[in-house]
């Protein structure tokens, strides 16, 4: 990323960061892109910011926003003032909680989880992510063509043990989690040991 930032401020281009799913403490800073040490023109923003509740932001430099003249941009179910509230508790709980800490030791259990089951099941061809944002990717055992096929054996057990996961990917064939950062421990253990013996039920 800083190398597609520099090129973009060398070239006047405007920088903009999507940071609709890793923003607002799911990697464990507060958006992805300061991992990259990039300060974004206009940073989009979405989902954590409201607790679930509708509601979506573009962020940005001063010169940029003030472009447009009062009135100027909007749309037909902007403004909402219970989407706003929520979004202002949503902050607050982020910082009062320390939850990019949480998201951090999140991080850590599933990907230590993860990579464990990786090491057992070689239908797992690559486990990513960061913090409390990780994937699993689905391969043929023995190389790197994508296994959709499995993953709806996995999906359904899991649905079965009260574990709902997302599935993701150009091929169909990776899991994402994104468990809430505010998912206590014993829990987090639970669903992963659920999706454990998703997998191994259809190896």
């Amino acid at each position: 990323m800083p190398g597609l930032s520099k090129f973009a401020t060398e070239n006047g281009i405007v920088f903009i960061a999507d940071e609709v799913q890793t923003g607002f403490a799911r990697t464990g800073v507060m958006f992805a892109s300061e991992d990259e040490g990039v300060v974004p023109d206009l940073i989009a923003t979405a989902k954590g910011i409201a607790g679930g509740l509708p509601l979506a932001a573009v962020t940005g430099r001063a010169d940029i926003m003030d472009a447009i003249h009062a009135g100027g941009l909007g749309g037909t179910y902007g403004g909402s003032p219970v989407a706003c509230a929520a979004a202002l508790g949503a902050i607050a709980t982020i910082e009062e909680d320390n939850l990019c800490a949480r998201a951090l030791e999140m991080g850590v259990i599933i990907s230590d989880a993860l990579h464990a089951m990786a090491a057992k099941y070689p239908i797992i061809g690559e486990v990513r992510g960061r913090g409390a944002m990780q994937a699993i990717e689905f391969v043929i055992p023995g190389g790197i063509e994508p296994n959709p096929a499995v993953l709806s054996t996995i999906v359904k057990y899991c649905q079965n043990e009260g574990v709902l996961i997302l599935t993701a990917g150009t091929y169909s064939n990776v899991i994402r989690l994104l468990p809430p950062l505010v998912m206590p421990d014993h829990l987090l253990r639970e669903a992963l040991d659920i999706l454990e013996k998703a997998i191994a039920s259809a190896v």
